[in-house]
């Protein structure tokens, strides 16, 4: 098993996370992102959109972050990490959903800003960075996990870029149930870091 990722990719490292919380045999294969490596025909081939991560697992290559947490929870039979019931899946799925969108317009942009140069309105996006961290905040007030009594796919899709939004210059240091949430997290076996950059407020 394969996965194309760059270090400094919080949706990559959601997918090196969890492959790593669940023991699996894989090999990290950096994509040169600065040398446009994921805009090659190689890569392309297997991505058309030229994003990573991708996952390559024998014939099978599978792109989105997100798919591929699914795609290794089912695989595994970790019905723990993905439940099979209804209102368990859709209680996972609802985050996912959350790290597609609000996560990814609000600490995810609010650090592409600092990490990568995008350009993104900087007081935008960090704006709506806290009104999600405020809603993370409410919505852990009286649980330890976002979707269940233990942890989810969720919680690993949701923690690249909340452990790393400082970066973005987004404090949330003003969070304590998210803080907490975070450090459950990074308690795991098997746990690997986000590497850090030198950007923001981690300067």
């Amino acid at each position: 098993m394969k996965i194309h990722y760059h270090p400094l990719s919080g949706h990559a490292h959601r997918v090196v996370l969890f492959a790593s919380l669940l023991g699996v045999p894989h090999e990290l294969v950096k994509v040169d992102l600065a040398a446009g490596a994921h805009k090659s025909p190689a890569f392309l081939a297997l991505n058309p959109f030229g994003q990573i991560p991708v996952l390559e697992d024998g014939e099978i290559v599978l792109a989105d972050s997100n798919a591929i947490l699914v795609y290794l929870a089912k695989k595994a039979g970790r019905s723990d990490w993905l439940p099979e019931d209804a209102l368990g899946a859709a209680r996972v799925q609802r985050w996912l959903s959350v790290a597609a969108g609000e996560l990814a317009y609000g600490p995810a942009a609010a650090r592409l800003v600092t990490v990568f140069n995008a350009s993104f309105n900087a007081d935008e996006v960090i704006a709506r960075a806290h009104v999600l961290l405020g809603r993370l905040e409410q919505h852990l007030a009286d649980r330890e996990w976002l979707a269940a009594d233990h942890p989810t796919i969720a919680d690993v899709a949701i923690y690249s870029y909340i452990a790393q939004a400082p970066e973005g210059n987004v404090y949330i240091s003003g969070y304590p149930a998210v803080n907490a949430l975070l450090r459950r997290i990074e308690a795991l076996p098997g746990f690997v870091p986000f590497t850090q950059s030198r950007a923001g407020l981690r300067a």
